[in-house]
């Protein structure tokens, strides 16, 4: 983003600032980051030896070799810079929605996710549609200012979740068993209401895009979104959202027709660098991304939380998005925790 810029501090565990522009202004918000270089590395290196020979014999990327773990030790929540990044993270995530771990990914791991998410690029959906922010069909009864009846074009691919295998390097991060508690630690969610997308076609996806296109403004079927910036485009790509814009008791569709007329006096705007992780509560928060332009594709994973296990995308989303339904979809149509549009 022109003009931001994001300062780092030694120390063995500190917080950043970057800043993001808000509406006109450019507002403050936390960016945890870690420098662990001063602590006792021995429990580290004794653990991933330990891992290696097993995981290794099966082939498997070891999550060292994605994640800068020295930074960002989700792998010893014991450790004392565990405790002050969950911190950081939770006071981010408590202000503005939306929390970003800037490296999370090392250089070596994306070369990794690059190649992986490349080579399974052919079997993208692309879909050209025009959708709402619920992503439902429009409703005549409702008066045409409404926001269910406010469609944007949309031109997207998604490469759906059946196309990541366990041995790959996005499932070696998402079915980490350090990853899951730490996103639920930053999100403070109690054990009993955090749990992974129960859905074969959308816990684990990438998002494809080409020039001239972006994602239109929308909120998220699950709670809590986690995504890795892979691969950026030459421009364009900006992240843009209006922070906790409503609540699982209201709707706000005036806040929301709001946005969606153009005033933007509320909304946030963020620039992902490949490597980056954002932990962010899109179902509260209205968001979009901004048209690409180059042409270079953008791609960025997708790691999804709900808060029931059995929760997975809706049938008329799901359709919109994979070009198919599964079973499973229809099974468990209808099952929320709250009475949103979705």
């Amino acid at each position: 983003m022109p003009g931001a810029a994001c300062v780092f501090f030694p120390g063995s565990a500190f917080a950043g600032h970057f800043r993001k522009e808000s509406g006109a202004q450019m507002v403050d918000c936390l960016v945890s980051v870690f420098d662990l270089s001063e602590m006792d590395q021995t429990r580290a290196v004794a653990g991933s030896e330990s891992a290696a020979t097993s995981q290794e014999k099966e082939g498997a990327t070891m999550l060292h070799d994605l994640v800068d773990l020295e930074r960002y030790p989700i792998d010893r929540p014991d450790g004392a810079g565990y405790g002050q990044m969950i911190a950081d993270l939770r006071q981010s995530l408590a202000e503005d929605g939306c929390a970003v771990l800037r490296g999370f990914v090392h250089a070596e791991g994306l070369e990794q996710l690059l190649a992986e998410a490349r080579a399974a690029a052919p079997r993208a959906y692309r879909s050209f549609s025009r959708t709402n922010a619920y992503f439902s069909t429009d409703n005549p009864s409702l008066p045409p200012g409404h926001p269910v009846r406010h469609f944007f074009d949309r031109s997207n691919a998604f490469i759906p979740a059946d196309n990541f295998p366990g041995g790959g390097p996005l499932r070696r991060i998402y079915d980490d068993p350090g990853f899951l508690p730490f996103i639920r630690e930053a999100l403070d969610e109690p054990e009993n209401r955090f749990f992974r997308y129960d859905d074969p076609l959308a816990d684990v996806i990438v998002n494809m895009a080409e020039e001239g296109e972006g994602f239109p403004w929308h909120f998220d079927t699950n709670n809590h979104t986690v995504t890795l910036a892979i691969q950026n485009a030459q421009s364009g790509g900006a992240f843009e959202y209006s922070p906790m814009l409503r609540t699982s008791d209201d709707e706000n569709t005036v806040g929301v027709a709001r946005v969606l007329d153009g005033d933007l006096s509320g909304v946030h705007r963020l620039e992902l660098e490949p490597g980056d992780l954002q932990i962010f509560r899109g179902r509260y928060s209205l968001h979009r991304v901004a048209p690409l332009r180059g042409p270079r594709r953008r791609f960025v994973a997708i790691f999804s939380f709900a808060e029931r296990p059995d929760m997975c995308g809706g049938v008329e989303r799901t359709r919109q998005l994979y070009g198919r339904v599964l079973p499973h979809h229809l099974e468990r149509a209808g099952l929320r925790d709250d009475a949103l549009m979705d």
